[in-house]
């Protein structure tokens, strides 16, 4: 059955005070955001005979604000306007650059951050820039007001620690101080646009004038049930310089924090494979993957490959990621 419209009640407030009072009353409510996956899911039926709570008309939640030590990004600012945010783009270009990837243009001018968090999907592109910005989530209910660590807003597939009638007001991340040496956002998928990714990661790193690591930020998707901050890595290279025995050691430590999975998109030993090159490679840019990992990696591909050679495989992967 396709989605039948005269079958939802759709809850419309025009304001925060309302959206809160309604939640309260039914919180059996669906929030609508962008609605980028609710309409998919309505358009095979699966939200008939449900009650909506559409929030479109909650201006103040769409606004970007900045504040004394960083930014205030409302719940429903969608993918398009934060990635055309002026100060975004200067002092957090991995959310930036995350936007940029998610779908088609139609999907970031309609999706929202708030929403993204809410769906909580495991494969999302930018809740990896987010944990290493160590983004606060802003929650409202008719209890009050809370103020949640990002990674502990996420408790599975697509299920968070929101309590009933709990709503994202904003994100709120602060400015860095001092800057970073370097970041990175990668994602890799199996197109450059408009995929899921196999996996995805963003990182900071902060370093001493000797070249010795002070700080390292690394967080990665689409590698568990939830985002994964690589907390034994960033605390095993601290006070080291990326050689190539600490890169060696930080690639075996990735495996503590991660749980990869094969599935349709990718194998468990490709997304462990690509995702320690990007660690490795983002902590010294001319780290090359050793041989035998090549071998490794290449010997996971079924044989389906026509014309492809293991040196040409070799060759493809000699990079820290996909082409």
């Amino acid at each position: 059955m396709r989605g039948a419209a005269y079958s939802m009640e759709v809850l419309r407030p025009g304001s925060v005070e309302e959206a809160v009072a309604a939640f309260g009353r039914r919180p059996e409510a669906i929030p609508l955001a962008g609605g980028t996956d609710f309409m998919v899911a309505w358009n095979a039926g699966l939200e008939n005979d449900q009650t909506i709570l559409d929030l479109s008309a909650l201006r103040d939640w769409k606004r970007i604000r900045k504040r004394s030590n960083g930014l205030g990004i409302g719940a429903l600012a969608s993918h398009w306007s934060v990635q055309n945010h002026e100060l975004i783009q200067k002092q957090f270009p991995l959310l930036v650059q995350a936007c940029r990837t998610i779908g088609g243009r139609q999907i970031q001018v309609r999706g929202t951050l708030g929403g993204n968090i809410a769906n909580a999907s495991p494969a999302a592109d930018t809740f990896p820039p987010l944990a290493i910005y160590e983004a606060v989530v802003h929650t409202i209910s008719p209890r009050g007001r809370r103020a949640l660590p990002l990674l502990e807003v996420f408790t599975g597939v697509k299920e968070t620690s929101l309590e009933p009638a709990e709503l994202i007001e904003s994100i709120e991340i602060a400015f860095l101080t001092p800057r970073p040496a370097r970041q990175l956002f990668r994602k890799v998928g199996t197109r450059a646009a408009s995929a899921i990714s196999k996996t995805v990661a963003a990182g900071l790193l902060w370093l001493k004038r000797d070249g010795t690591i002070r700080e390292l930020r690394f967080a990665l998707g689409s590698m568990a049930p939830t985002v994964r901050r690589l907390r034994a890595v960033e605390a095993f290279v601290a006070g080291r310089k990326a050689t190539r025995k600490v890169l060696q050691e930080a690639g075996h430590l990735l495996e503590e924090d991660v749980s990869p999975i094969d599935d349709l998109r990718s194998t468990a030993a490709y997304r462990l494979a690509v995702s320690r090159n990007l660690l490795c490679w983002f902590l010294n840019p001319d780290y090359r993957p050793a041989a035998k990992s090549l071998l490794s990696l290449c010997g996971t591909i079924k044989p389906k490959i026509r014309g492809v050679s293991i040196e040409q495989m070799k060759k493809a992967y000699s990079s820290p990621t996909q082409k």
